[in-house]
């Protein structure tokens, strides 16, 4: 099989920039949103980048997202806000949350800005890691975009993915960053294994049966399983509480699933935090204080047949830079699926020769 080629960071910006363009998206903004999906996958997360350009594409021309919103404040405080995202792009909201947050912890040691209104807005890490890279602790969380959970011991489907996500310096390469579902899988992974024809482990999803499933195309027969059981559960419905009802924002019945609803406003819920260690005489100390315990847990032996320990973010800088440098290699599935998507959209295949094969 023949090596496949990396596609330069810029490129795939910019076609993805030029495919929400063509669904009326203004060019600032496509042009935001654009760098986000790609950053996404230029740090690891790409069941949250690009990936995701088709559902965004479908529910900007079923009428479900707005492509020309305005994103305002609809309640603030010294330390806190809420963002009205007027039901556009989810990456727009959640990163005027992020900025807002940020520039409210430089001013009262906090920032704690929730969204209302919002969308799918990619991962979570993408709103926490420039809070560590700028010497703050981040936290964000989010309402999944779809319900795919029982409560514990039920079988109504009423909680999402619910994902959260933490950050904070260190000195060193890497900061600290923590970006998690509250599922033992995230839907993500199961629908590209699906793009990809790969069968699920056990234990992400089991039928109505109680049976597990590992067919991802049978993933609307059963559920996913929170982590740590009543645990996850448990911890998936306090961040419905802080993203969504806190926010004004859908949860429980009344959240949208975004894939098979394009129509329908989801009014989905979310919330960024920007913590200054300075606001409790730290400073610079906690970047150094955490990478000291952080080197003796990496120090720590490993138990037999076990990798060495990593912290959380552990060479994600250099990753990422070597794909800024190099390009992004993409799965052939992917590939061939924004290919379609430039054709629909009337614009030039960004993978051309497989487009002619």
């Amino acid at each position: 099989m023949a090596e496949v080629a990396p596609i330069a960071v810029d490129t795939l910006r910019d076609f993805v920039a030029s495919a929400l363009d063509s669904r009326g998206v203004p060019e600032a903004d496509a042009i935001k949103v654009a760098s986000l999906m790609v950053e996404a996958d230029i740090y690891g997360y790409g069941t949250h980048g690009v990936f995701r350009l088709r559902q965004y594409l479908a529910r900007l021309a079923g009428g479900g997202c707005n492509p020309t919103p305005t994103i305002r404040i609809a309640q603030e405080t010294v330390a806190t806000a809420v963002i009205d995202g007027d039901n556009g792009l989810g990456h727009l909201a959640m990163s005027a949350a992020r900025d807002l947050a940020i520039e409210k912890a430089r001013t009262a040691g906090i920032g704690w800005v929730g969204v209302r209104r919002g969308n799918h807005a990619g991962p979570l890490a993408l709103y926490v890691r420039p809070q560590a890279e700028a010497g703050l602790l981040g936290m964000a969380a989010a309402v999944g975009s779809a319900n795919h959970v029982p409560p514990y011991g039920g079988s109504d489907l009423l909680l999402g993915t619910n994902p959260i996500a933490f950050s904070a310096p260190a000195d060193g390469p890497d900061p600290f960053v923590f970006d998690m579902a509250t599922t033992v899988a995230a839907m993500g992974k199961i629908k590209t294994l699906l793009q990809q024809g790969e069968p699920m482990p056990e234990g992400w999803m089991v039928g109505r049966d109680g049976n597990p499933l590992t067919d991802p195309a049978r993933k609307s027969e059963g559920f996913l399983l929170p982590i740590g059981g009543p645990k996850g559960f448990g911890l998936s419905v306090a961040i419905g509480l802080l993203a969504g009802v806190l926010n004004g924002a859908a949860f429980g019945s009344d959240v949208v699933d975004f894939t098979s609803d394009t129509a329908s406003s989801t009014n989905t819920g979310q919330f960024v935090v920007a913590l200054d260690p300075t606001a409790f005489g730290m400073g610079d100390d906690f970047a150094r204080s955490a990478a000291r315990v952080f080197a003796e847990m990496r120090a720590s032996p490993p138990l037999p047949g076990h990798d060495p320990v990593r912290l959380p973010g552990d060479g994600k800088t250099a990753f990422a830079q070597d794909r800024r440098q190099n390009g992004i290699i993409l799965k052939p599935a992917l590939r061939s699926d924004l290919n379609t998507l430039a054709a629909d959209c009337g614009l030039p295949a960004p993978f051309p020769q497989e487009a002619a094969g």
